[in-house]
């Protein structure tokens, strides 16, 4: 690549789904087994219609893609498909990307690393889980715990662990504006669900251009 962004900043906050792994197989197969637990969903759940999705928060997911349910039966389904979507993943995980360990193994030694992600509680813990590399990690923050939007989890970490210079690295619109909404410069991770066609600072297409970049 022909962009450097070496020694501009301090930390990066990553995104997770489309970012650093593709859960959306699994994620398929925990939301087609919560529809077998209820009489109301009229569809089969699909990859392509996950990762339509991805990025928004859970309470903004089931609002998309159920519009016809009662907000009562909406909350429900959310519920049983959060409780079946930690399961299925605990057991079953979901895809890393390529290169992902040794990426975060360089970045670690030059930056604090951390992630932001739209999920759910027990989430990012069910990746640290399943991928080993929660010691790469300094602190994460999501949707689930305080029901903030991302822009202000991102403020929450900076605040939280004092950042002077980071960056966000994520695949979809929703990342871009909320880590603009934060004041914090993006970089667009295009192997992932969204498209980003801005002002971002970079573009990647592959994990481990992060270690030529910064």
């Amino acid at each position: 690549m022909d962009i450097t962004l070496k020694n501009k900043y301090d930390s990066i906050i990553f995104d997770l789904d489309g970012t650093l792994w593709d859960s959306s197989a699994n994620v398929v197969l925990a939301w087609q087994g919560a529809k077998e637990q209820v009489d109301y969903i009229k569809e089969d759940f699909t990859q392509p219609m996950i990762h339509s999705i991805t990025g928004m928060t859970y309470k903004a997911i089931f609002e998309t893609l159920l519009p016809y349910l009662t907000n009562e039966q909406r909350e429900d389904f959310k519920a049983i498909a959060s409780k079946k979507e930690l399961e299925i993943l605990y057991e079953k995980g979901g895809e890393l990307y390529p290169g992902l360990e040794e990426a975060l193994q360089y970045l670690a030694d030059k930056y604090k690393l951390f992630i932001v992600s739209n999920c759910q509680s027990g989430y990012i813990e069910v990746f640290f889980k399943i991928s080993g590399l929660e010691h790469y990690f300094i602190g994460h923050q999501c949707y689930g715990t305080k029901n903030m939007p991302k822009a202000d989890n991102i403020r929450d970490i900076i605040t939280g662990h004092n950042l002077s210079a980071p960056i966000y690295i994520g695949d979809t619109m929703g990342d871009y504006n909320a880590a603009t909404k934060a004041g914090v410069p993006f970089i667009f991770a295009d192997y992932g669900f969204g498209v980003v066609e801005e002002d971002q600072v970079a573009t990647i297409s592959k994990l481990s251009e992060l270690v030529e970049i910064l």
